[in-house]
């Protein structure tokens, strides 16, 4: 059962985020749609893009399934488990956003995998 929550978590964590870095970048918050007398307007903008909405929607499952599996495993496996959303989104920048990761990145996804693993057994 604590598997099964730490994918719910990592999958619906990893396509959120996707989804909302995918968004914001299509149409990205300005400086002027912060002022008081827009944000309403802006507000209802963010409300009517499905990309979005469908991000909120899969963090929300993400926290509802963090705290689940809190309620069955200990607090330090479900969070270093639950670090697997690290490499799967480093992963899915470069081939699905197409961002530049740096060896760093990538060294940083490793060990964190690294520690995952280790963490596991």
């Amino acid at each position: 059962m604590k598997w099964l929550m730490v994918a719910i978590i990592v999958g619906s964590t990893v396509l959120g985020d996707l989804l909302q870095s995918f968004e914001m970048k299509r149409h990205a918050v300005q400086p002027q749609d912060l002022r008081p007398g827009r944000l309403a307007g802006m507000l209802a903008g963010l409300a009517r893009r499905g990309p979005l909405v469908l991000a909120v929607f899969l963090m929300a499952i993400s926290f509802f399934a963090f705290i689940k599996l809190l309620s069955i495993a200990d607090l330090s496996f479900a969070v270093p488990a639950t670090a697997a959303t690290v490499v799967l989104e480093t992963v899915l920048a470069k081939v699905v956003l197409k961002e530049a990761v740096s060896w760093r990145r990538w060294a940083g996804a490793f060990l964190v995998a690294a520690g995952v693993a280790l963490l596991a057994v």
